[in-house]
């Protein structure tokens, strides 16, 4: 018999997860179906989105082989049966407090810092790039980890080694970028571009550097249709971009310089967040959503 969700003490709640102690090693990682655009969590949740993210996580851990913090696999017997298939028995880690951004293309908060500076992350790129624009090589560009509501900050390499040293931001870089590029180059193959990702590590009991939190899902990652691509514009996206999108739009009325929360999805925008993150894990994995663990699409 399964344990009940009350039977593990609640430790955090994030924008989108929770988190549960199981015991001194293990932590019950639970995704929501909750959606979160500029450092606002939204009214809206959106159906499946959790066990779209896990399973996301689930297969890109396993394709990238990178050290992860996975303790089990999707039905292991400790995941309480209310929160199966979109949550993860995962080993309790001491969590390094950096961001790291991977990015294969200009756009988002690297693209504002571009326009202001010439550089992203303290990286000086060459004139005349625009929206979309790719990277000869793919750039790590770091950002501190905010608390709830508050606004991630991109920071230099050096900021990175200030905060950990050099060892160990060296390490951070290499396995982000490496990371990357493998999942990047799999993508591709399937007709998607994931044009920049961020990632979160810890240090487990060895002091060996190990992935955590969720990766390549739609949440933490930027996905565009290959054969719709075209440098200098806003690219059609399989990710949240498409929310963030929607409530920039004069058809949502909001003003994000105002202090006022973001306004409630309409259903049509709802339906279609949805529809794309699963595109995106169906077009990535090979997989059928609807085989999935507690899934019903």
């Amino acid at each position: 018999m399964r344990p009940a969700l009350s039977d593990y003490e609640h430790l955090a709640s994030g924008k989108v997860r929770e988190l549960y102690r199981i015991d001194n090693d293990h932590l019950l990682f639970v995704a929501s179906d909750r959606i979160s655009a500029f450092d606002f969590i939204l009214d809206n949740e959106i159906p499946d989105k959790g066990r779209i993210l896990t399973a996301m996580s689930v297969f890109f851990f396993d394709y990238t082989k990178a050290p992860n913090h996975l303790a089990g696999l999707p039905d292991d017997p400790r995941i309480p049966e209310e929160v199966l298939g979109r949550a993860l028995v995962v080993r309790r880690l001491d969590m390094i407090p950096v961001e790291c951004v991977a990015r294969g293309y200009l756009t988002g908060s690297g693209l504002l810092d571009y326009q202001k500076t010439g550089e992203v992350s303290g990286i000086a790129l060459p004139p005349g790039l625009t929206e979309a624009s790719k990277f000869d090589t793919p750039l790590f560009t770091p950002a501190t980890k905010a608390e709830l509501g508050e606004h991630d900050e991109n920071i230099s390499f050096a900021d990175v080694i200030d905060l950990v040293g050099a060892e160990r931001a060296n390490q951070l870089r290499d396995l982000t970028l490496q990371t990357y590029i493998s999942a990047a180059d799999h993508a591709l193959t399937k007709g998607i571009i994931i044009a920049d990702t961020k990632f979160e590590f810890g240090v487990d009991t060895n002091g060996d550097l190990v992935l955590a939190d969720e990766v390549f899902t739609p949440d933490s990652s930027r996905y565009w249709a290959v054969d719709t691509y075209r440098e200098g514009v806003v690219q059609p996206s399989f990710d949240k971009q498409f929310v963030r999108n929607w409530l920039l739009s004069p058809e949502s009325g909001w003003d994000r310089s105002s202090d006022e929360p973001p306004p409630p999805l309409p259903p049509s925008i709802v339906d279609a967040t949805r529809e794309r993150y699963i595109n995106a894990y169906e077009r990535i994995s090979g997989l059928k959503f609807a085989d999935w663990i507690g899934s019903e699409a």
